[in-house]
């Protein structure tokens, strides 16, 4: 069985057409069907059979294709290991993140791993939290950083970072900045900003729900906290976010948090990374400071409880 006949095979199984599939590996009708034959004759029996729109799945080749990603995720896991060994290097590493504190986290922890290895290189992917657990499971990062979810896939292994509360914050001239006490009803008429389709969004808007109170209006929406900041800073938009967040912004942006009463939502942040999968020593060493950063996180709330 060749590793190439079964990459040729994929592609014939997502298009279910060979004249398509042919033409996106860019190789002929002919030489596409005799490697059909030849992973066919490997397996010990028909994959693929003729349909008059193209062709269709027979069982043997609809349990191949369903192995045959995995098959794809330890090739790459070997390429990325054999690439290590044979330059030296200590790997280049792929992490993905949420908006907000997961890439707060991912930052401060590259920072530091590149003041003990200069040459390290990172490419880091800021992803809604409904689309990053198929970024990891397909392997197109090594591992992520998310809040830890109540139920988690099989594949996949968490380690715990820290936990956080969140809170709410808005520009320091902000009319309830001044407010020693802010009720939920207060807050109820203010025009808000979140990551779009948040979690964390429709668990603040429960809040009002379980009240009896009008669900506060959404006015900005963005995966970008970056772009977001500066907007809350100048005008009346409110935001709720992490305090660990908050503290972090405040450097750059005149904001404040507001004492808002029954707001108590705390969640556990975590990486996630493949049971299986293969993790290059860079990769490995950033999680064990995404680690101490987080033990540090934990020390400093006790010390200040």
């Amino acid at each position: 069985m060749e590793i190439r006949d079964i990459r040729y095979f994929k592609e014939v199984a997502a298009r279910l057409n060979l004249g398509r599939a042919a033409q996106a590996l860019d190789m002929s009708t002919t030489a596409l069907s005799k490697s059909l034959r030849r992973l066919e004759k490997s397996v010990g029996g028909k994959l693929v059979k003729r349909t008059p729109k193209g062709v269709e799945l027979t069982p043997v080749g609809a349990a191949l294709y369903a192995q045959s990603a995995r098959l794809q995720l330890v090739l790459d896991d070997i390429r990325h290991e054999s690439a290590d060994l044979v330059s030296g290097r200590k790997g280049h590493i792929r992490v993905g993140a949420t908006p907000g504190l997961s890439e707060y986290s991912v930052s401060d922890a590259y920072a530091a791993l590149l003041k003990e290895s200069p040459k390290v290189s990172l490419r880091a992917t800021v992803v809604a939290s409904y689309q990053i657990v198929s970024w990891l499971q397909n392997g197109d990062v090594d591992f992520i950083v998310n809040t830890v979810w109540p139920s988690m896939p099989a594949d996949l292994v968490c380690e715990h970072l820290f936990c956080d509360r969140r809170v709410v914050y808005a520009a320091s001239n902000h009319r309830l900045a001044k407010f020693k006490r802010v009720t939920l009803a207060d807050l109820v008429n203010e025009q808000w900003s979140s990551d779009i389709g948040a979690s964390s969004w429709k668990a603040f808007c429960k809040l009002f729900e379980d009240r009896g109170l009008k669900i506060p209006q959404l006015l900005m929406e963005s995966n970008s906290l970056e772009l977001r900041l500066p907007v809350i800073a100048s005008s009346n938009l409110l935001i709720q976010s992490s305090n660990t967040v908050v503290r972090k912004a405040k450097q750059r942006y005149d904001l404040v948090e507001l004492p808002v009463e029954g707001f108590k939502i705390v969640r556990r942040m975590g990486v996630y990374y493949r049971k299986d999968g293969y993790l290059s020593p860079a990769a490995k060493r950033m999680i064990e400071i995404l680690k101490e950063q987080g033990r540090a996180i934990t020390e400093s709330k006790r010390w200040r409880a």
